[in-house]
């Protein structure tokens, strides 16, 4: 039986290196894959999934319109792997949801759980809703517990907590922490973690 699945983690674990893996497990076993990346992520540039590792490679891109369609897919098709699935609306995930299980086909989707406020985006809580396999990819924060969080920092390194939820950034703008170093700022008379703070 076919499932929906996402893999989620804070920014920095490995997520689209674990979808370009997939995709070549699949492929060199002889079979197809769909790879599709929002199209106002183009820190890799529009269209390309990019890890901090170095590896890229193209896939098509969905934004809030775009319909998720068995029937606009390559007839062979084994698997369809989705990154930064947190920009996926409700409805999309649904769709996903139904071609997993309605049309047979593996949907892997890799994608942050919370935004910079800790807040969850509307296609990663319809994610962790109707995914029928959840996986949390790990990483760890500058003081060497598990990061779970993402903290937008300015050009100074420090933490910003006010803005749009979506803004697009790489180690520049984001980092990925622990809960106890995502709140430091707030808790006065307490030590800082160091190098996260200004």
């Amino acid at each position: 039986m076919s499932k929906l699945y996402f893999r989620y983690a804070a920014m920095n674990a490995g997520k689209s290196t674990a979808l370009l893996q997939a995709a070549h497990n699949y492929e060199e076993r002889g079979m197809a894959v769909a790879l599709f990346t929002a199209a106002h992520d183009d820190r890799s540039g529009t269209g390309i999934i990019g890890s901090r590792l170095g590896l890229h490679r193209s896939a098509a891109t969905f934004g809030p319109q775009t319909v998720f369609e068995r029937s606009a897919l390559p007839a062979d098709l084994a698997c369809v792997l989705i990154d930064e699935a947190q920009f996926l609306t409700p409805e999309q995930v649904r769709q996903l949801h139904r071609m997993a299980h309605r049309d047979h086909v593996p949907i892997l989707c890799f994608g942050l759980r919370s935004d910079f406020q800790g807040q969850g985006f509307p296609g990663a809580i319809t994610l962790l809703t109707l995914a029928d396999d959840l996986e949390e990819m790990k990483t760890i924060c500058a003081c060497a517990r598990k990061a779970s969080m993402n903290m937008r920092i300015d050009a100074q390194g420090r933490r910003v907590t006010v803005g749009q939820q979506v803004e697009i950034g790489g180690n520049d703008r984001y980092r990925a922490v622990c809960p106890s170093c995502f709140y430091a700022d707030e808790q006065e008379g307490r030590d800082r973690a160091p190098g996260l703070f200004g």
